[in-house]
């Protein structure tokens, strides 16, 4: 089969599982399985019919984003969580031609903050790598498939979403259908009592933010896990009280400091910004994607987008491409 965009935006796969994925687990031992002994095929997950009690990832259990069960999670979204569509059109995709350089493998570099060089093709075991497109001048040089993927199927984009959402918001701003420099109250009333009501739109795409919000994983304590609850699809805890979906966790954030000051890297930013682009367009934010990105660039395959109890898209990570 020839090479062609393979499940539409196959090139963000390369390092997902380790800054998209093992990034955003919770904390694991000091000595994991490695890439090879952690491949979900070895490992069994879902297989069997029925699958043996040990060797199932499955709601309700909310542990399907640990490691090393995460390595399945990540090309199987869609069995564990609701998505709304990317459409890719009825347009024909777009082929790619193919020009492999079997010499990528060999490339030796060392590792920024490493001591020992490594080839490319250690460096792929290293970071856990799933898969990896590399273009160049229009042509496919390099493709290679492990663990839960290939050439066929989907993997969660996690955090890159982040790149998409903002895309879609400068491609407002060039429209001047967005303007960058109004308060995000002007435009999202229900946020004018939140951080993000005082902040311009572009504070929000750029992260500058001052926002009384932790996003420390590995803090069971940190308001990235009550952010997680409130936009969980799945039924609340009993006696929970606190916000239901994106939207309405973002109205009670509170600010910490002077907007514009830092950059911090905070996922609320991004579900922020996609409020404020299906305001502005009056189109939620899968179907935005799917009519100015995904139906015009020839993709193989739709995407689909993991969404909140009320049929929210999650704007800072929820693509599955």
């Amino acid at each position: 089969m020839p090479p062609s965009i393979r499940s539409a935006l196959v090139t963000f796969i390369g390092i997902l599982v380790l800054f998209g994925g093992l990034a955003h687990a919770p904390a694991q031992s000091a000595t994991p399985l490695n890439a090879e002994n952690s491949d979900p095929r070895k490992l069994g997950w879902m297989t069997g019919f029925p699958p043996p009690p040990e060797k199932l990832i499955m709601q309700p259990e909310s542990d399907y984003f640990s490691f090393p069960k995460l390595r399945w999670t990540v090309c199987h979204i869609r069995e564990l969580l609701p998505t709304r569509q990317v459409s890719r059109g009825i347009g024909s995709p777009i082929p790619l031609t193919s020009a492999i350089d079997d010499g990528i493998d060999a490339v030796r570099f060392t590792p920024l903050g490493g001591n020992e060089p490594m080839t490319w093709t250690e460096s792929l075991s290293a970071n856990y790598t799933d898969g990896i497109l590399i273009i160049h001048k229009g042509r496919v040089v390099y493709e290679r498939y492990f663990g839960c993927l290939d050439e066929t199927g989907k993997h969660a984009a996690m955090s890159m979403t982040k790149s998409l959402t903002g895309l879609l918001a400068e491609i407002l701003v060039a429209e001047e259908r967005l303007d960058d420099t109004a308060k995000v109250a002007a435009i999202i009333p229900e946020l004018s009592r939140s951080a993000f009501g005082s902040a311009t739109v572009r504070q929000v795409m750029d992260m500058t933010t001052a926002l009384d919000y932790s996003e420390d994983y590995a803090d069971p304590k940190a308001d990235i896990w009550a952010y997680s609850t409130a936009a969980s699809p799945l039924p609340k805890p009993q006696g929970y009280e606190g916000p239901n979906g994106y939207f309405e966790y973002l109205q009670t954030v509170k600010q910490n400091g002077v907007h514009g000051k830092a950059f911090g890297y905070r996922t609320i930013n991004t579900d922020a910004l996609g409020w404020i682009v299906s305001r502005v367009t009056g189109r939620n934010l899968a179907e935005l994607l799917s009519e100015r990105i995904w139906s015009r660039m020839g993709a193989e395959q739709d995407a689909y987008m993991t969404v909140d109890s009320k049929g929210t898209p999650f704007a800072g990570g929820g693509l599955d491409p």
